[in-house]
């Protein structure tokens, strides 16, 4: 009889979980093993900033699936465990247990790991990350504690963060470096936005400041601004961005630039070895060039992209992008190329909170971004598939029906 093959799945979260269940649907019949360093299964990680932190969802809600899914499966799995080494000429994974694990193929599925400042007092309690349920539910009490917040960093999680001590009655500053909150990724036009957003929710935003210090006794009472300005506060949330867990791909030897560098099958540059969501930067033969994406669902299709080419049934992963947030009664979509873009048109009610934007590079969109707008969204996911070159006038009408718009596009 031989041997069952061993794949094993080095982290327990979006990517892995659909990854897992991407090898079994595909027909793999060895042994997978999903190993994670959380003590918990998978679970919906974008819930923390929203319903962990406000208390509208438990941790069991958020879990992707019960013991049972696992178990019918026969997918192993192997939690409050981390992979410290992997040799990928021995094929052998060591687990800070001291355990180690031989595989014959392995998905890296790592994810990233919250920037903290080098800053004086960014030790001081009271200062916190969120990335992990263990993070959220330590957040969440402190929040109840607390009465004056301070997110250092405007990018989405600390401008949901930012929302939700908001909605549980916080009085809150949410500060950052660049002039409007998400504007890197937005851009000036549709940031603005959001800054009004904030505001008329009671979010003292101090844009175009960063921290020099944080300071404080037996915990954190006071931030210094760069300016000299001081702001009393006994709760702190860094947000100013993550970066890929590497240090196992770096350590093995692996192509590394921003992330894992792998293939449009997800294929890493040693023999055997996968990497998917945060932690991989792929080819993506669409763009002709690399990427990586922090996102819910490039973690999930990556993933199970991974898993498919792991089972042999390898296809070029060339989705595009996309992405969600939520914010107080806002919800925005956003479809797009990761690509710089030459013009943003506006259409919609700005000072309604109810807006698209289209993102155009040379006449042609590249992505579009629905605010409260969600009849828009088949609409300009369309046109962003087609790279339709449109005049920004018709765009911007409100009279113009996106939905025929697209049609014609998708037709030609």
């Amino acid at each position: 009889m031989s041997r069952r093959p061993v794949y094993v799945l080095l982290g327990a979260g979006v990517a892995g979980h659909f990854a897992a269940d991407a090898l079994r649907q595909a027909g793999f019949d060895g042994q997978v093993l999903l190993i994670g360093a959380e003590p918990v299964r998978p679970y919906d990680r974008p819930a923390l900033s929203k319903g962990i932190l406000q208390g509208t969802k438990e941790p069991q809600a958020i879990v992707f699936q019960p013991e049972e899914f696992y178990r019918e499966r026969e997918i192993d799995l192997l939690l409050g465990r981390a992979a410290v080494a992997f040799d990928p000429a021995a094929r052998r994974v060591v687990l800070d247990s001291g355990e180690s694990v031989s595989y014959d193929r392995l998905l890296i599925a790592t994810g990233a790991n919250p920037i903290r400042p080098r800053l004086p007092g960014i030790d001081l309690p009271g200062v916190h990350v969120l990335r992990s349920l263990a993070d959220a539910e330590a957040l969440r009490a402190g929040l109840l504690a607390a009465e004056r917040v301070l997110v250092i960093g405007a990018g989405f999680i600390g401008s949901e963060v930012a929302a939700s001590a908001r909605a549980l009655g916080r009085e809150v500053i949410l500060l950052d470096l660049l002039p409007a909150p998400m504007s890197r990724v937005l851009g000036p036009e549709l940031a603005a936005v959001y800054a009004d957003l904030h505001r008329a929710h009671g979010v003292d935003l101090r844009m175009g400041r960063g921290v020099a210090q944080l300071r404080g006794r037996d915990r954190v009472e006071e931030a210094v601004l760069d300016d000299g300005t001081r702001l009393d506060c006994d709760l702190v949330v860094l947000g100013v961005g993550v970066r890929p867990a590497v240090d196992l791909a770096t350590a093995a030897g692996l192509a590394v630039d921003d992330g894992i560098l792998v293939d449009e099958h997800c294929a890493t540059s040693a023999p055997g070895v996968y990497a998917a969501g945060d932690v991989a930067t792929w080819w993506h033969p669409a763009l002709g060039r690399r990427i990586r994406v922090e996102h819910f669902d490039n973690a999930g299709e990556q993933g199970a992209a991974a898993g498919r080419a792991m089972a042999g049934q390898p296809e070029p992963y060339a989705p595009v992008p996309s992405f969600w947030t939520d914010q107080y009664d806002t919800t925005l979509q956003y479809y797009g190329y990761p690509v710089p873009w030459d013009q943003v048109v506006l259409r919609g009610d700005a000072a309604a909170f109810s807006v698209t934007a289209f993102y155009l590079a040379e006449g042609r969109i590249v992505a579009a971004a629905m605010l409260n707008r969600p009849k828009e969204h088949r609409s300009a996911r369309r046109l962003v598939a087609a790279g339709a070159a449109v005049d920004p006038a018709v765009l911007a009408n409100p009279d113009t029906d996106l939905r025929a718009l697209s049609r014609q596009f998708a037709a030609g």
